[in-house]
């Protein structure tokens, strides 16, 4: 062997090996069942960077972290959280991203991993912003670069809520867990048969009756399920009479707008319902005892041959 073959040897055995993990995320998971998504487009890049650092010594590791359809505004991650264990656990020397949103939109969940980085001598590399937090400079210019990505996504989230609110003012449905009675077809809600019979039996049962304790054996009895398919209970009967989507409103952080469906229970009963509902559940429950036939009246008598009068406490 040459001198000059020797001494190439021996540089490489003193070049330590570093390894790399490759961390990727998307916030959305559109377009990530593509055989070549957001995710692979982020990794490659990636891992052209670490070949391009091989005389550095830089080895990739080739366990992925890959996070699809995840915010950027929290740290409760499955694939970063492996990646956090498997950097406690020595296993990571260099964590490279695409861009340094694709790791955290927050600064202060970004200064949490940049301290678990720093305890467990761990390098972090932007490879499209050219950052290494292993100088100050590089952290002041992280620094900058996130309260800019956390600034973006407070800006989107705001646009978002008043996207929300602007539209359920002129009524139309938003999403979420679909009221018994009504179905969602093109985004917007219409009344189903079968289920607004059962609201309807609901809300007329409770304003003749007065209470729900008394109510829900006869549901049950009449196989009235919630949206479900389950019997009722005393918390899916009150939040099914304090709904106010079955006047025809929509709400947003109580407010309530006219809303773009029809209405399954019209006002009068409804204000039946409030008006027994507005009455406190002491003096409900105790009408409800009056009302409720005493069976052994003038059955029972005492040892002194005077009747037995039920009272309640």
């Amino acid at each position: 062997m040459s001198r000059a073959a020797r001494t190439d040897a021996a540089m490489a055995a003193k070049v330590r090996k570093l390894r790399c993990a490759v961390y990727t995320r998307k916030s959305t998971d559109e377009g990530l069942d593509k055989e070549f998504n957001s995710l692979d487009a982020q990794r490659a890049a990636c891992e052209a960077y670490v070949a391009s650092q091989r005389s550095e010594g830089w080895v990739l590791v080739h366990d992925r972290y890959d996070d699809g359809g995840v915010s950027g505004g929290t740290l409760e991650r499955p694939a970063l959280q492996r990646l956090i264990r498997d950097i406690e656990a020595g296993l990571v020397d260099i964590v490279l991203v695409y861009k340094v949103d694709r790791l955290s939109r927050s600064l202060m969940d970004f200064a949490k991993l940049v301290e678990t980085f720093e305890a467990h001598d761990v390098t972090f590399v932007a490879i499209t912003q050219s950052l290494n937090t292993t100088t100050s400079m590089g952290r002041l210019t992280l620094n900058m670069l996130l309260s800019f990505a956390q600034y973006e996504r407070e800006l989107i989230g705001e646009r978002v809520r008043d996207k929300i609110a602007a539209s359920r003012a002129r009524g139309m449905w938003m999403g979420g867990p679909v009221p018994l009675g009504y179905r969602v077809e093109n985004r917007k809600l219409l009344v189903d048969p079968a289920g607004a019979a059962t609201v309807r039996r609901v809300f007329e049962g409770f304003a003749e009756i007065g209470s729900g304790s008394r109510l829900l054996p006869i549901l049950r009895a009449e196989g009235c399920v919630t949206k479900t398919g389950r019997p009722f209970d005393k918390s899916a009967l009150y939040k099914l009479l304090v709904n106010r989507v079955y006047i025809g409103e929509a709400v947003h952080k109580a407010t309530a707008y006219p809303g773009e469906h029809d209405a399954i229970i019209p006002r009068q009963l409804w204000d039946r319902v409030h008006a027994v509902l507005a009455e406190s559940p002491r003096v409900r429950a105790a009408q409800s005892r009056q009302r409720a036939p005493a069976l052994l009246r003038g059955l029972l008598f005492g040892s002194d041959g005077r009747a037995m009068s039920p009272t309640h406490t």
